[in-house]
């Protein structure tokens, strides 16, 4: 369970997110207010390990934060998840490295260019890196990024994570979608950048959730078990937006005696609600089982049940839309806001449920063992 404190903290974030929504949407960036509270009530430390001041915080703690303020704005609610789990990925740097970027306090900024891009040239202790990494989330805010390198093909080196601080990159405004907008997800560009090899890791060691300097179960987490929960949690948030400014719809509707009836509302209402707590139901499964350190058990598993969840929202979204009415359209309004987020959301490559699917088939389908010939004498 969230703690008071954590709560209370989530709280304020989730208001001003609220009061500052439709102005991210429309600039396309978070304001410094907002940035400032979330750090404030304690996302960019809460994977940190408790050496360096961190919370060492729960996965089923981080998923619940982001999903209230979710409620108010999902870009919000991504940076915040985004700036928490580009941490959790830091831990498996080198002792030295950590030191560099949290030995002065755990609230370090962090984003992450996950799929490896660039140029990687190995020179004496250490690389220098050239490339540009696409969609890296809260790019703008960023005092560190860790980046994947190279870019793949037939003779590159096996990909690493890079530690790279922010006076060493600039930042290309390229994000400029139809929802999810104040995610700030733009693009990374690094020219001859020298990066000391203390600062890197292999990308391998960090999918398998192989941490070899900490053993709490958050910094050992395997990626295809957690890369879902990471993304779906502002969109299960958002999701509750939505349902709950339907409500608001529904309910003038109803006072205003509109001709017909609102059999229609009630009806997507209804569906929508039980949709929502199914999908609360999925997700905080997900969560528990990281926490309890069943991730390699359970990995396929949550893949699986966050990409459903995905889709599963984004249908109850178009459902509230297409029997809202223009009342839903209306362009001052949350409802359509929070359609565009979950539906830009959902698009992420972590939420794709075909390649859940095929993942749990190849689990769950177990190769057939050839049959005995049976010969008669």
């Amino acid at each position: 369970m969230l703690t008071n404190d954590m709560v209370s903290r989530t709280g304020h974030v989730a208001g001003l997110a609220g009061q500052y929504a439709g102005e991210v949407d429309r600039t396309g960036t978070l304001g410094k207010e907002v940035v400032q509270a979330l750090t404030a009530a304690g996302f960019p430390r809460h994977f940190v390990p408790a050496k360096w001041g961190g919370s060492d915080g729960t996965f089923t703690e981080m998923t619940r934060a982001a999903a209230l303020i979710g409620r108010s704005c999902a870009s919000t609610a991504w940076c915040a998840t985004m700036f928490a789990y580009s941490a959790r990925f830091s831990t498996h740097l080198p002792i030295e490295a950590q030191e560099e970027f949290w030995g002065n306090g755990p609230d370090t900024l962090w984003v992450t260019g996950l799929v490896p891009a660039g140029q990687a040239q190995a020179v004496e202790d250490g690389f220098v890196l050239n490339g540009r990494w696409s969609y890296v989330s809260g790019a703008q805010f960023a005092e560190w990024a860790l980046l994947a390198g190279p870019r793949q093909g037939p003779a590159a080196a096996p990909p690493r994570f890079f530690a790279v601080p922010r006076a060493d990159f600039t930042i290309e405004e390229t994000w400029n979608t139809v929802g999810m907008r104040g995610t700030g997800s733009h693009t990374v560009v690094l020219s001859d950048v020298t990066v000391p090899a203390h600062r890197t890791v292999a990308l391998a060691e960090v999918a398998a959730g192989a941490n070899s300097t900490y053993d709490r179960p958050q910094h050992n987490v395997p990626l295809k078990a957690v890369g879902g929960l990471t993304c779906v949690a502002p969109v299960l948030g958002a999701a509750g937006g939505m349902l709950a400014a339907y409500v608001d719809l529904v309910a003038g509707k109803r006072a205003a005696a509109v001709p017909g009836g609102t059999a229609v509302n009630d009806l997507a209402l209804a569906r929508a609600a039980v949709e929502l707590d199914s999908a609360t139901f999925l997700v905080e499964r997900v969560a528990a089982a990281l926490d309890a350190g069943e991730a390699r058990r359970h990995g396929v598993r949550n893949a699986r049940d966050a990409a459903y969840v995905g889709q599963l929202l984004l249908g109850s979204a178009q459902e509230l839309m297409r029997t809202a009415g223009t009342g839903g359209q209306d362009g001052a309004g949350p409802m359509q806001r929070h359609w565009r987020d979950i539906s830009v959301g959902v698009s992420h490559a972590a939420l794709r449920f075909e390649r859940a699917a095929t993942a749990f088939t190849d689990t769950a389908v177990k190769p057939r063992r050839p049959r005995t010939a049976v010969t008669t004498r």
